[in-house]
């Protein structure tokens, strides 16, 4: 259980905070994580880790020379946004373009991309790579829907080595590729973490039980198995990544080795488990280069452990065993062969390319009372979500990782706040949901985050700014937020995901404003709609996000951004005016 909070919404802040007062000689912090406390003196690419919090020491324990030069920090377990990775970013790179690291997940994928489309149209080179390293969460057959778990270390580990050395930002994504090609990972739980002000853990473990092919994320395992001795969890781990060994390293017999804790599982045990991993991999033929046996990339308070093997060539054995100086990990005499760069000064930042600079709309009469209406109905969703955080909580904890309820309480809380300025400033809808949808996308982080801004922005986009919308304007908005949610999250119907619900909503809402209905009437019964297609989501397999590798598991759980969704629709119609019950046609 986690037991030392403050206040839980603001963990990660927290955590920050007391991290760069600790390490003030490697880190410093700044808006959306932290970065070298010292600026390269000369241009080189930034290499920035990031992910969720929860994971220490990954991921911004290895921010300094040698290793990482930044990490974007998010919420426990959520992505974070795409504004933290450009403000991250903006600090640290140096001239020589920004290479954005993370495991493959869909919020990460989603929000470290934007981010570096933003700093590419800015004129600073960016890339991002996913690391695909966990063989429990798909087959070899579908790489690109791996996960990253432990992996990730020695992926980052090589490429931030690389840039080190001076690389190019096309030759440390190189390495990246190769290293995570060479990497296999599979996990073990005994027991589920618990977040930040919860008693209970995001799952359990039966006695004499264990999880195999766990999420870092608090999600459980695949499968469960019996367990039994150290010798024989040896062979389960060892023989199932062997069983995954690359085609690309045939002839490799040099494998770098993690065998990593998650948070609760003892260093004495990790040793314990070690002598027999060690003489497994001697039978195999394999030779362990600088292994790691510690806490590396952990789950908050979860009980269990990974084995990463990741087979080496001469270029990747250098660049695993090249000197690193951060917090949490160190190797070698940094100075030997990387100058210091404390003191130096600070190569200089890249000027953002000019924008437009246009001044909102302001609103009278008619625009100001639907700015109004707007704010009202943020409040209503505020209120809601609030009373409903445990229970979406639990809901995501099923087959992910369970912070969906969290992460939409802080969306909300902060779009309300940014629509009440945006009103008080006489801004138009269009600009009050705009500035309401790039909040939450900010604060929230994670997939659900970024969809949630998106669609916001895309309804407001549409609206006009003199006046009340009519009902044409009002479904066109809906149709635009809809387009934007599934163009970013690229998620169809039956993916078991918000477009099932969001969807059937939009087509409701269309077809009861075409026949003539209030919006009032419209909005009722398409939240109907939604509340049904929400609840048939239970019967769907996931195909995308985290709950994908426990598909099984979540059938006969309706999927929570769905649920959300449905529910603040509902809660807006109760109190947008009369309203109609909804007729089949609408209902379908």
């Amino acid at each position: 259980m986690t037991r030392v909070f403050n206040d839980p919404a603001r963990f990660a802040e927290d955590m920050v905070h007391g991290f760069t007062a600790a390490h003030p000689d490697h880190v410093r912090a700044v808006p959306g994580g932290v970065v070298r406390a010292h600026r390269p003196g000369t241009a080189k690419v930034a290499v920035l880790t990031g992910g969720g919090s929860g994971h220490y020491p990954a991921f911004c324990g290895v921010v300094g020379p040698g290793f990482a030069d930044g990490s974007v920090i998010g919420n426990v377990f959520t992505s974070p946004s795409a504004a933290q990775a450009y403000s991250v970013a903006a600090e640290a790179e140096t001239g020589a373009g920004v290479l954005f690291m993370f495991g493959n997940y869909a919020g990460d994928v989603m929000n470290f991309g934007q981010a570096a489309e933003r700093l590419t149209g800015e004129g600073i080179p960016a890339r991002c790579f996913a690391v695909t390293d966990d063989v429990a969460s798909a087959p070899a057959a579908e790489p690109e829907r791996r996960r990253g778990i432990a992996g990730g270390f020695t992926v980052y580990k090589t490429a931030s080595a690389a840039a080190e050395e001076g690389a190019s930002l096309e030759e440390v994504v190189r390495v990246a590729e190769r290293t995570n090609d060479r990497t296999r990972s599979l996990g073990v739980a005994f027991a589920g973490c618990t977040l930040p002000g919860q008693r209970e853990p995001l799952f359990t473990v039966p006695d004499g039980r264990l999880g195999l092919g766990l999420g870092i994320h608090g999600e459980p395992g695949v499968r469960e198995s019996e367990l039994t001795t150290a010798a024989d969890l040896a062979r389960t781990l060892v023989e199932g990544l062997l069983a995954e060994r690359p085609a690309a390293a045939a002839g490799s017999n040099r494998v770098a080795v993690l065998l990593n804790g998650l948070g609760a599982t003892k260093y004495e045990e990790l040793y314990v488990l070690w002598a027999s991993v060690a003489g497994l991999l001697a039978e195999a033929g394999l030779e362990p280069v600088r292994a790691e046996v510690g806490e590396l990339v952990t789950s908050l308070d979860m009980a269990g452990c990974s084995l990463t093997l990741t087979w080496l060539d001469d270029e990747l054995e250098r660049l695993w065993l090249a000197p690193a100086d951060t917090p949490a990990y160190r190797r070698g005499r940094l100075d030997a062969a990387v100058p210091s760069r404390a003191g130096e000064a600070a190569a200089p930042r890249r000027a953002p390319a000019a924008r437009a600079h246009h001044e909102p709309a302001t609103a009278t009469g008619e625009a100001a009372a639907a700015a109004e209406a707007a704010v009202r109905a943020l409040r209503v969703a505020r209120t809601l979500l609030h009373d409903e955080e445990e229970t979406l909580g639990r809901l995501d904890a099923v087959a992910g990782d369970g912070d969906h309820g969290r992460g939409m309480c802080k969306g909300v809380d902060a779009a309300l706040a940014a629509a009440e300025q945006a009103r008080e400033a006489n801004a138009a809808p269009a600009a009050l949901l705009g500035a309401a949808g790039d909040a939450w996308a900010a604060d929230a982080g994670g997939t659900s985050g970024a969809l949630w801004g998106a669609g916001l922005r895309a309804f407001g986009s549409v609206l006009p700014a003199d006046r009340a919308p009519e009902a044409a304007e009002l479904a066109a908005g809906a149709r635009a937020a809809l387009s934007a949610v599934t163009s970013l999250g690229k998620a169809e119907l039956g993916d078991k995901t918000l477009v099932d619900a969001l969807d059937p909503f939009v087509t409701a809402f269309e077809k009861r404003l075409t026949r003539g209905g209030s919006p009032a009437e419209a909005l009722t019964a398409a939240a109907e709609s939604a509340r049904t297609a929400a609840e048939a989501t239970a019967e769907l397999r996931p195909k995308l996000g985290r709950a994908r590798p426990l598909a099984e598991r979540s059938i006969g759980t309706p999927d929570p951004g769905a649920t959300s969704l449905a529910l603040v629709l509902g809660a807006v119609a109760a109190t947008a005016g009369p309203a109609a019950e909804p007729d089949a046609e609408s209902a379908r």
